[in-house]
């Protein structure tokens, strides 16, 4: 039986990992054990809550490990279970030669992105912020650069233009699961991995996004900005600033279609308003916001230490809102 390592932290590394789980009797090989980040605090009271991964790994008896660093300790504690692959989704730390060095037969990492395409730790709200047609998820070779691997496996994904940062990395975690099932299932049929491919092509780089990259610039398309709901859909959001200076996040919203609109609108009225401009509360379709070109039709926002709402209800509490200018 094949054993490895699997290296991950969050949501959609806990779906492949299940995945893993459930196929790795018939696939021949078995998860020894998992790698993941330390618990972090969270809430008022900065109770410590385990990764995702973590919380899976403990729950079917996996020996799971939390290193702050992966140092000579952390590689003295994994030796000992003879994992001879590293399966690597979303863990957020590069490995070294001498970790690398612990599995016989090599590494591999889960990366939803068409490789060379959007390297590095971003790439699946790249893909949606730049209104992508596709992108894909790609099994490569663990290195010491960063995604520069071979490829093992590619799988290309056709995108429609509705995806959230958060639908497209599920899909693609349980995509990526049975590509590396199917790599796993070869490797221990006839012991080794394969070489891959290369990556050809100029490779871009993605890198950490801030809450700061949420704010709204209202001089964009409405294409543009709703675009950029869904790349930063749930994490970060994006806001942008009411007259009064409070911060306000826009949770849900599309692209207005004055033919698709349940009521009639004329846009033409509003040609020579500013970005940002408040335009109109229609109860039967939304709030609609003036963008650098179109209209942004939103459904449901947050204001500043408020809970969301649904924008019929946010409207009952704000009856001045229209005609106010975003910044």
């Amino acid at each position: 039986m094949l054993k490895i390592l699997y290296a991950g932290s969050p949501d959609a590394a806990a779906c492949t990992l299940n995945i893993l789980l459930e196929n790795q009797e018939k696939a021949g090989f078995e998860v020894a054990g998992v790698l993941t980040n330390p618990p972090s605090s969270q809430g008022r009271h900065k109770e410590l809550i385990p990764t995702p991964v973590q919380a899976l790994a403990e729950s079917k008896g996996i020996p799971v490990f939390t290193p702050e660093h992966l140092d000579g300790t952390c590689r003295e504690a994994i030796a000992p279970l003879g994992a001879e692959v590293l399966v690597c989704f979303a863990y957020g730390h590069i490995f070294g030669p001498k970790f690398l060095g612990l599995f016989s037969k090599g590494g591999m990492n889960l990366h939803p992105s068409l490789l060379p395409k959007y390297r590095g730790c971003t790439p699946v709200p790249a893909a949606i912020l730049n209104r992508d047609k596709e992108t894909a998820v790609t099994i490569q070779t663990l290195g010491l650069g960063m995604d520069e691997g071979n490829i093992l496996a590619q799988k290309t994904v056709a995108l429609n233009g509705k995806e959230t940062a958060a639908s497209l990395l599920e899909d693609s975690a349980r995509a990526g699961a049975q590509l590396i099932c199917d790599l796993l299932k070869t490797c221990a049929e006839t012991g080794a991995l394969p070489e891959g491919k290369p990556q050809t092509g100029e490779p871009s780089y993605t890198g950490i996004i801030t809450k700061a990259d949420g704010k709204i610039d209202w001089s964009q398309s409405a294409g543009a900005i709703e675009a950029k709901l869904r790349a930063y859909t749930p994490d970060p959001g994006i806001w942008t600033c009411e007259e009064n200076g409070n911060t306000l996040k826009i949770v849900k919203a599309v692209v207005l279609d004055p033919q698709a609109a349940k009521s009639p609108v004329n846009v033409e009225q509003w040609s020579s308003e500013p970005a940002g401009k408040v335009l109109a509360f229609v109860k039967s379709d939304g709030i609609f916001i003036k963008t650098g070109d179109g209209i942004l039709c939103v459904t449901e926002l947050q204001r500043q230490g408020k809970k969301a709402m649904a924008y019929k209800d946010f409207m009952n509490g704000a009856g001045n809102f229209t005609g106010t200018v975003l910044k």
